[in-house]
C-alpha cells in the first residue's frame, strides 16, 4: 500500500471513530503536516467519502458517507492483502538467510534494525539451528525488542558469526555502517530491502524469488 492510500485510509478510520475529530489530531495521528491532512480531507469530501457539518462555535463535524464506508472497506482489504504479501516475502527471505548461515556454520546470528522484519526473523530462527544473540539498533539501545537485548553498536553484542539486516527505515545505511566493521559476506540482506552491495556475495544477497 502506497503512502497516498495509507493516508486516505487513516483519515476514513479517524472519522469513523469520532465525528468530532479535528484536523490537527488527524495530522498528529498520521504523522503528517496539518496542511497535508487538510488537503487529503478536502479530497475525501470532493470524492463523496466524507460529509462535513459545521457546529458552533466554528467547529466542524465529519461523517462517513455510505460511499465512504465502502471505500474504507475496500482500502482495508487492500491493506490486509499487502500486509500478508509482505509477511510471506519477509518470512521466506528470512528463512533463506538463516538457512544460509546454518549451512555455513554461522550459528550465532544478530539482527540489525528493530522492525516488523526483525519480529518475523525471530519466528523463523525458532525453527532453525541458529541462535539469535541480540539486535543492533541505536534508537532502541538498552531495551529489549522481539525478546532480544538491543545494543547501539555491534561491538556491544555477544560473540556472533553473522548479521541479518532487518532495518526497514534505512537498510542501505545499516548495511554500509556494518560493512565497515565486519566482512560483507557475513551480512545477510533480504532482497525486499533493496540493498545495493559494492561487492555482492552471491550467497549473502538472497534470491529475490524467495
Amino acid at each position: 500500500m502506497d503512502g497516498d492510500t495509507e493516508i486516505t485510509l487513516g483519515l476514513l478510520n479517524a472519522v469513523q471513530e469520532s465525528s468530532s475529530v479535528t484536523q490537527r489530531i488527524m495530522a498528529n495521528d498520521l504523522g503528517i503536516a496539518l496542511g497535508l491532512a487538510n488537503a487529503y480531507l478536502k479530497r475525501c469530501v470532493r470524492k463523496g467519502y466524507i460529509k462535513v457539518s459545521q457546529i458552533p462555535p466554528n467547529r466542524y463535524a465529519y461523517y462517513l458517507t455510505p460511499h465512504g464506508f465502502s471505500e474504507k472497506s475496500r482500502l482495508t482489504a487492500e491493506y490486509l492483502s499487502s500486509s500478508f504479501t509482505f509477511f510471506r516475502r519477509a518470512r521466506s527471505q528470512c528463512e533463506a538467510g538463516l538457512d544460509l548461515c546454518a549451512a555455513r556454520g554461522w550459528t550465532r546470528v544478530a539482527l540489525a534494525g528493530a522492525s516488523e522484519l526483525a519480529e518475523i526473523a525471530t519466528l523463523c530462527a525458532a525453527e532453525r539451528p541458529v541462535t539469535l544473540v541480540g539486535l543492533i539498533d541505536p534508537t532502541h539501545a538498552g531495551n529489549r525488542y522481539a525478546g532480544l537485548p538491543v545494543t547501539g553498536a555491534i561491538t556491544d553484542l555477544q560473540e556472533h558469526d553473522a548479521v541479518l539486516i532487518t532495518d526497514l527505515r534505512d537498510p542501505q545505511g545499516a548495511y554500509e555502517w556494518l560493512s565497515e566493521m565486519m566482512p560483507g559476506e557475513r551480512l545477510m540482506t533480504p532482497p525486499l530491502l533493496g540493498v545495493l552491495r559494492d561487492r555482492p556475495d552471491p550467497g549473502s544477497e538472497l534470491d529475490e524469488t524467495s
